[in-house]
């Protein structure tokens, strides 16, 4: 069964691992909501359906025709992230009365994993830098898109247009909306001027979280308000001034992440040339789209103001 990272950190004996786990998820508003497959290996094969079977009405004594769904066969690997912090000994002991300085810093290489994590969630991409993996753009089937702006011209969002993505996922609703906190101002701004399918309440950590029409909105500092884009589709992170929405249906089965181990903590021990201990965080992850109608995307949004 496919767990959050928040809850898989439940399962730990290791306090320090789960105070780094714990940092991960707090910085990265997906991965509150997003599950992990645990896998053996190094990847992860599975079929994608592209086409459901048929079914038909017969009389008495018709002949009977077959059918089969047909399917894709995806793989994901695992890529490494993370990264190695040293903490230098002579302040580890003559400062411990102050803080833990080991803590201290494996908390801020946390961060930075999380951080590295969420950019590459939204704008991996392996055909560009194979050592990472595809993100939401790369993996959001054409179908799956609507697009708000035409040409190289981006375009105000419209809730229709939303409420189309939105339409695109199945099976039910998205369980929740990813954007930047420029749209999501812009369709606050609008609920505060309209009645609208806008309302607000407290999330898991105690925070406002907004919700549109019942699906919780999720804001990401690392989803860019400069995107380009081409013959109407985004087409790059930079070199534009529009930006997206994603809604995403998440789970097994939908889409999730996998691992090998989870996030990973090291003591790799005293070093040789330096009065320091390195620490190593490190988490072997990738995302999988078993799905493709579990996200969909609307891009080419400008900052103008929010329509119907």
């Amino acid at each position: 069964m496919a767990l959050t990272l928040a809850e898989a950190a439940k399962l730990s004996n290791d306090v320090v691992l789960q105070g780094v786990v714990e940092t991960v998820v707090k910085e990265s508003p997906v991965l509150e909501v997003v599950p992990f497959v645990e896998v053996v290996g190094n990847a992860l094969t599975y079929n994608r359906e592209n086409a459901m079977a048929t079914a038909a009405f017969y009389d008495v004594g018709d002949t009977w025709s077959e059918s089969t769904p047909t399917f894709t066969q995806v793989q994901a690997t695992l890529k490494i992230l993370g990264g190695d912090a040293d903490v230098d000994q002579y302040i580890a002991t003559t400062r411990s009365n102050v803080q833990d300085i080991e803590a201290a810093v494996l908390e801020l290489k946390a961060k930075a994993v999380a951080h590295q994590f969420e950019d590459e969630f939204i704008y991996g991409d392996t055909g560009v830098d194979s050592k990472g993996f595809d993100g939401l753009h790369a993996l959001c089937d054409s179908g799956q898109q609507v697009h708000a702006g035409s040409g190289t011209t981006p375009a105000a969002l419209s809730l229709k247009s939303l409420d189309e993505t939105i339409d695109l996922v199945r099976p039910g609703k998205p369980d929740f909306l990813l954007m930047s906190r420029r749209t999501r101002r812009g369709i606050s701004a609008y609920a505060r001027a309209l009645t609208s399918p806008v309302h607000f309440g407290a999330g898991d950590f105690g925070q406002r979280l907004m919700y549109y029409d019942g699906i919780p909105v999720l804001e990401s500092d690392f989803l860019l308000d400069t995107e380009a884009i081409a013959s109407g589709a985004y087409s790059a992170s930079t070199g534009g001034a529009s930006t997206s929405v994603f809604a995403v249906k998440a789970g097994e089965g939908l889409l999730a992440g996998i691992t090998n181990g989870g996030v990973q903590v090291e003591n790799v021990g005293a070093l040789e040339t330096k009065d320091a201990r390195r620490w190593r965080c490190k988490w072997y992850v990738a995302l999988a789209l078993f799905s493709n109608v579990a996200l969909a995307r609307l891009d080419g949004i400008s900052s103008e103001d929010v329509v119907a």
